[in-house]
């Protein structure tokens, strides 16, 4: 038993492709104010998929107290960038852990940039979709603005905003382009209310099975 551990452990990332290679993995990329994370919600609910976002991983490490948790708080203190193979490593614990009882996974906001996608790729395994919920610009900096009137968030005004929305734009339009060759793309219209742009996630998830 013991050689079995020893190599599990040596390889944390073959044992982590082995359980995830026939996994459902959707990448859900939309710009702030595009309505993603409530699409994801919704995606939860009715389909059993488990929603994942690096932002959120990063979060519970830290406040979990671990030595990971204490490095990562250490790096963000400082205003630097978390290391993408410690990003990547969470994501595949995560997904790991979840393997045997999720549907499937929805990576939110991921990748912001080409590389993000190809490492992913090496480290855990390719993405089945992306869905690219897509609203345009002035939705977007309508619907922030009325959440900043009761979220209180700084970041929620008007200049900071577009700001936003410029830096996600030139991120994303090459992670696009890079997974339209793929014909993974499945772009859905943010502009409707809630339901409506569910409807589109739906036809694109149950096209799957």
């Amino acid at each position: 038993m013991g050689t079995e551990c020893s190599c599990l452990a040596a390889s944390p990332e073959k044992a982590g492709k082995e359980k995830l290679k026939n996994s459902k993995i959707i990448f859900v990329v939309g710009g702030p104010g595009s309505g993603k994370g409530t699409q994801c919600e919704k995606i939860v609910q009715k389909y059993g998929y488990t929603h994942l976002s690096t932002g959120d991983l990063l979060r519970a490490e830290v406040n979990s107290g671990s030595e990971r948790g204490k490095k990562l708080s250490a790096i963000m203190e400082k205003g630097e960038l978390v290391p993408l193979d410690t990003v990547l490593d969470m994501l595949r614990d995560a997904m790991v852990a979840k393997a045997d009882v999720s549907k499937g996974f929805l990576i939110d906001g991921y990748p912001r940039e080409v590389k993000q996608g190809e490492e992913f790729e090496k480290k855990i395994a390719p993405p089945t979709l992306l869905l690219y919920v897509d609203a345009g610009k002035d939705t977007m900096v309508k619907r922030l603005l009325k959440r900043g009137e009761t979220s209180g968030r700084v970041d929620d005004n008007e200049e900071t905003i577009k700001k936003r929305l410029d830096t996600y734009y030139k991120a994303t339009e090459p992670v696009i382009a890079f997974y339209e060759k793929r014909g993974i793309v499945r772009k859905l219209n943010a502009e409707g209310t809630v339901d409506e742009v569910f409807v589109q996630v739906c036809t694109q998830l149950d096209a799957l099975k």
